[in-house]
């Protein structure tokens, strides 16, 4: 096991070896360890080398000079100057918080970003405020419509933070696909198959190949096909590709540009500046008194937790098992796979950096 002070110094060394800030490698690194820490694996410190990666193809600014573009009371456009997402989406959060806090509510679309780490970080920023958060955000195209055999759109998730009283918070965190493709690299480094239902192969069919996306099929939306209801999948992820790429000026649909992903780095046509997000807050008392709305959410929390459950099986809230995870693995550590120990060694050996494994472990 790894302690999580110990992969978050790490990520911070690494993002300053790139040349980020102290600032923002801080941020970084603690947006990019909260996924592991929430066991959201696929978006922790597995991708960190991917980060590097961006980096080398000159895809992300490690310096970037964050701006708003646009704005009005409640709304503006932020330009994130190619910088990493998991500081760009942090910023126009605060600017969201900020305006809501002035109008009741506040509306960031983003462009020029990259990819900004688990949604639900940035979302649940607003809980601090007894405000609701909203977070979107599109990404490269790996994702085949409903009777599509052309990628199309991103996993692209949505992710919203409610605030409770007594109750912990409601919190909300999933791609618009049946899983994220994060899951699959994990099942590749683990040389597994794919659940049917998650991808398609070229001709459409259904497969699984854990590896079909790099042959020429395609994730599928969430639903899987028409009769489990895809098109639904493919409603939300297009409504978050809207709000994320189209509102913006950011890249939308196929030309949003790849994560970097080995295989995925090839240069393609822009119809917009790199990657978009949506981020939103609003103040609960822009609608009722606070107190009064909290009582209420856990009301409605107590609901569901009392809701009679099928044998062996117990009826969650949004968030209740990445907050068991990560109240796990805030003690006893959190496991890496071997490949993306290996990572983080050759990393540390590129930027002379203390990274043993074999000390770093803690049973």
């Amino acid at each position: 096991m790894f302690q999580a002070e110990v992969l978050k110094d790490f990520t911070r060394q690494v993002f300053l070896s790139i040349g980020c800030s102290q600032e923002d490698a801080e941020l970084a690194s603690t947006v990019l360890i909260s996924a592991d820490l929430r066991g959201v694996d696929s978006h922790g410190i597995a991708r960190l080398a991917g980060y590097v990666r961006l980096f080398d193809h000159g895809r992300l600014n490690p310096t970037p000079k964050i701006k708003v573009v646009y704005q009005t009371p409640s709304t503006a456009v932020v330009d994130g100057d190619g910088g990493l997402g998991l500081v760009v989406a942090p910023k126009a959060m605060e600017i969201a918080m900020e305006k809501a806090a002035l109008v009741g509510s506040g509306w960031v679309s983003v462009r020029n970003s990259n990819h900004f780490g688990i949604a639900g970080y940035h979302a649940m920023m607003a809980l601090e405020k007894d405000m609701i958060g909203w977070t979107m955000t599109n990404a490269g195209p790996l994702v085949a419509p409903t009777y599509s055999l052309d990628k199309l759109l991103g996993t692209n998730p949505i992710a919203v933070a409610v605030p409770a009283g007594e109750q912990p918070p409601f919190v909300a965190d999933f791609a618009s696909t049946a899983v994220a493709y994060g899951k699959f690299e994990i099942l590749q480094r683990k040389g597994l198959p794919a659940p049917i239902g998650w991808a398609q192969d070229a001709q459409g069919q259904p497969t699984d190949d854990s590896n079909a996306v790099r042959k020429g099929g395609g994730l599928l939306p969430l639903g899987s096909d028409r009769e489990h209801g895809s098109h639904k999948g493919y409603g939300l992820g297009a409504i978050v590709d809207i709000f994320s790429g189209v509102l913006s000026g950011a890249n939308f649909g196929p030309w949003v540009p790849p994560f970097a992903t080995a295989g995925f780095m090839g240069t393609q046509q822009a119809a917009g500046l790199g990657t978009g997000h949506f981020v939103g807050a609003m103040r609960v008392d822009g609608f009722r008194p606070v107190e009064e709305f909290k009582a209420d959410m856990d009301k409605w929390i107590g609901a569901f937790r009392n809701a009679r459950a099928v044998e062996g099986h117990q009826v969650l809230i949004p968030g209740d098992p990445e907050r068991e995870i990560e109240r796990v693995r805030a003690t006893e550590g959190i496991d890496l796979l071997e490949p993306v120990v290996n990572s983080l060694v050759e990393l540390a050996g590129r930027f002379g950096l203390d990274f043993d494994a074999s000390m770093a472990r803690e049973s």
